[in-house]
């Protein structure tokens, strides 16, 4: 039985022989025969010997392959011509010289025949065929192993046919051998996936002897490699998640996914992990933003939501959330308005309450509270105001037409009910100074006869020397005019607590 590891090589065969087996003659034979017969058969022998050496050896010797099998394993047989003769010349005695033309033809296509089956071989040798289709390896090589046996028989046409059939059979796995690896591929990168290294090496190990150059197997060997730290790392990323270390997960899946970025798991749970981590974040953010706006604390509550909204581009949870915190202190700053416009008009601080709704309509003018606390202080402030004048600078009421609008305003004020007690107080202050705006004071103005005096807002005097007027407490301007003098003012000030003044105004002063 042939050795499967072993190269196909055909049979050498020996050129030297002369005659045909059993019928070299010896010396006993032509003792004991007829002269005729052995003069006879020496010459058949010579002819038979004369057309090897002619035609069949010269072709043998040019056309002997080069096989590399070891000398113990050939099979060392004579030719036959005779033999030969007789089956492919229906057992004609004679070998013709057509007859061996054909032999070597034929010899020659079953030594083709067999080198191109030995170089099939040698490239499925090199391809490591022992690991991945040993079997049909060895049944292509008994295939062709068979045909050795027919080169010895000198059976050359079959012996080709044998030889290609193998030939055949190598190149079926040969090509067959780009699938194969394929296969293997696939199942390394399964492998890998699954964290399988064992299986990974195994698959790798057939597809580095198939085609040691390829890309992908160099790439799925650097996965492979770094498999046992990519799956720490990945484990260690699942016990940081389970322990809420989203932050940390995150890093580890990182590092992971730069160790092997052809992992789709990898892939798959950074971005997972990283959504998670995001939306930690972002609820964190919202349940800080709400719990600021529950305290009125509306800048750290919008801060909050901002970053939240950062953190999920387009959220319509953060942007209603910002929505809520303008709501929320645009209604607390008008109920503080209400609060302060109210508590101004029982303070009877009128302007301030008036103010205070003023503000609020202005961030909603529909607002019916500061429609009518307006309408409730715009009056009372006026009046405030007038009151708070005229208690402040009585001397205005010298004017008579001031004094006329203050008394009626008294007396609009008085009709009000109810009253605070400012306004009370307001009431009685205006009451006196009033009573003391409208009791006289008599004063003395004195001039040369030449001027003409003119007291302001209240009449013209014209020339005189003294005069006594009655005059409403409060401050006057006297103007004197004379021609060809410069014009004189004297403004003076009188009420019912100091004694009333002398004025004189006279002009003196040529021009």
């Amino acid at each position: 039985m042939s050795n499967h590891n072993e190269k196909i090589s055909p049979t050498e065969f020996e050129l030297n022989d002369k005659t045909e087996p059993g019928l070299q003659p010896s010396t006993s034979e032509f003792t004991g025969k007829q002269t005729s017969r052995s003069v006879w058969v020496l010459l058949l022998t010579l002819v038979f010997v004369a057309v090897l050496v002619v035609f069949w050896l010269p072709d043998r010797i040019n056309q002997q392959p080069e096989l590399s099998q070891p000398a113990s394993e050939a099979t060392a047989v004579s030719p036959e011509p005779a033999a030969v003769a007789k089956k492919e010349d229906s057992r004609d005695e004679e070998t013709s010289p057509w007859t061996e033309a054909q032999l070597a033809k034929m010899r020659k296509q079953a030594q083709d025949a067999l080198a191109s089956l030995l170089e099939a071989q040698e490239i499925l040798e090199d391809m490591g065929v022992e690991h991945w289709a040993a079997e049909d390896f060895a049944h292509a090589r008994d295939t062709a192993t068979a045909g050795d046996a027919d080169y010895r028989e000198r059976q050359f046409v079959e012996a080709t046919r044998i030889y290609q059939q193998g030939q055949a059979e190598f190149q079926a796995i040969i090509d067959r051998a780009p699938e194969v690896l394929e296969e293997h591929l696939s199942v390394a990168r399964q492998a890998i996936d699954d964290g399988d290294g064992a299986s990974a090496d195994a698959a790798l190990l057939v597809a580095a002897s198939i085609e040691p150059d390829s890309a992908e197997l160099y790439e799925l060997t650097q996965r492979a490699a770094n498999l046992e730290q990519f799956l720490s790392l990945v484990t260690q990323a699942e016990e940081a998640e389970l322990s809420g270390k989203l932050a940390q997960a995150e890093k580890l899946l990182q590092q992971a996914v730069t160790l092997d970025s052809h992992s789709e798991r990898a892939r798959s749970e950074l971005d997972r992990v990283a959504r998670a981590y995001v939306t930690q974040r972002f609820n964190r953010e919202m349940s800080a933003g709400y719990a600021s706006l529950d305290k009125n604390q509306f800048e750290p509550a919008r801060s909050a939501f901002r970053r939240a909204a950062q953190l999920i581009a387009g959220s319509s949870v953060a942007a209603s959330a910002l929505d809520d915190v303008d709501s929320a202190e645009t209604a607390d700053r008008l109920f503080i308005l209400q609060q302060r416009g109210e508590d101004f008009v029982n303070q009877e601080k009128w302007a301030d309450a008036l103010e205070a709704f003023s503000q609020a309509l202005q961030i909603d003018n529909n607002l019916l509270f500061a429609q009518q606390g307006l309408n409730q202080t715009r009056d009372r402030a006026r009046l405030d105001k007038h009151f708070r004048n005229i208690i402040d600078e009585p001397g205005r009421l010298s004017d008579q037409e001031v004094a006329d609008a203050t008394a009626q305003l008294l007396r609009q004020a008085s009709a009000i009910k109810p009253r605070g007690p400012l306004l009370t107080q307001q009431l009685e202050q205006l009451e006196k100074v009033l009573k003391i705006a409208n009791t006289p004071i008599v004063i003395t103005l004195q001039s040369d006869m030449e001027t003409e005096v003119t007291l302001r807002k209240v009449a013209r005097l014209g020339r005189f020397e003294q005069r006594e007027l009655n005059l409403r407490p409060g401050t006057y301007v006297a103007v004197g005019t004379r021609d060809g003098y410069r014009d004189v003012r004297r403004t003076f000030s009188i009420n019912h607590d100091s004694e009333p003044p002398t004025v004189v105004i006279a002009c003196t002063d040529p021009i």
